[in-house]
């Protein structure tokens, strides 16, 4: 019994071609606001400063991190972690990013519920990934009731990992929303090709989320199919 044979490539490819668009999408769209400098003439990290003022949030310190697009907001220690090429840049593009982020961070304060269910299944989808596969070879092999069960129990861990990224969605189109009312309120956005540059670049951003959930209810619905058929054939 193969892992990975002609069905795998009939549920994963739509989703490795999704995913394969959403990064060529995303790093695109950001290389060509990159070059776009902003009507403020701030950096991601000067105005990232601004933006918590304005937005009433108080406690998060800033800190950079390696590689580019790797931007995010830690919610266990509050901290606001930009690339360098966010941080030092004055593009719309890095005025999106920083904006976006900021966007959790107020998510974080005001106690956003979806915000708080994903903080949940982070650590039980670390896991669950880890033992999803595990479990489903050791109940295949045990060819019984109790393997039956442990390979449905790892189906059940991937089932998590698309719980997860269906629960991602709209915190990050919410933190999206937010940034973008943010700039505009706090006068960020100084002309209509600002404007147009800091949706292209959150809405790129989006479609990743949109792919990786894709993926993930694909793969679920392959490993499923795999164990349903394992035990049928045995």
């Amino acid at each position: 019994m193969l892992l990975f044979s002609g069905d795998y490539l009939f549920f994963m490819l739509p989703a490795f071609i999704m995913v394969m668009v959403a990064q060529w999408w995303v790093s695109s769209t950001y290389r060509k606001w990159s070059r776009v400098e902003n009507g403020s003439g701030l950096t991601g990290a000067e105005a990232a400063k601004r933006l918590l003022q304005y937005g009433g949030v108080s406690d998060v310190s800033l800190d950079g991190i390696a590689g580019q697009l790797t931007d995010h907001y830690d919610p266990r220690n509050h901290t606001l972690r930009l690339s360098a090429g966010v941080a030092n840049g004055r593009s719309v593009a890095s005025l999106a990013i920083a904006a976006h982020e900021i966007g959790h961070a107020i998510q974080d304060k005001h106690g956003y519920l979806p915000l708080r269910f994903r903080a949940a299944l982070v650590p039980i989808v670390n896991y669950g990934s880890r033992l999803g596969v595990f479990l489903v070879l050791i109940g295949l092999v045990l060819r019984s009731v109790l393997g039956t069960q442990l390979a449905w129990v790892g189906v059940g861990m991937f089932a998590l990992g698309a719980v997860f990224s269906l629960a991602t969605l709209p915190v990050e189109l919410n933190a999206s929303a937010r940034a973008r009312a943010l700039l505009s309120e706090a006068g960020f956005l100084r002309s209509s090709e600002e404007q147009q540059g800091v949706r292209s670049v959150l809405t790129a951003a989006a479609f990743t989320y949109v792919a990786a959930l894709a993926a993930a209810i694909l793969q679920l619905l392959y490993w499923a199919s795999f164990v349903g058929g394992g035990r049928r054939r045995s």
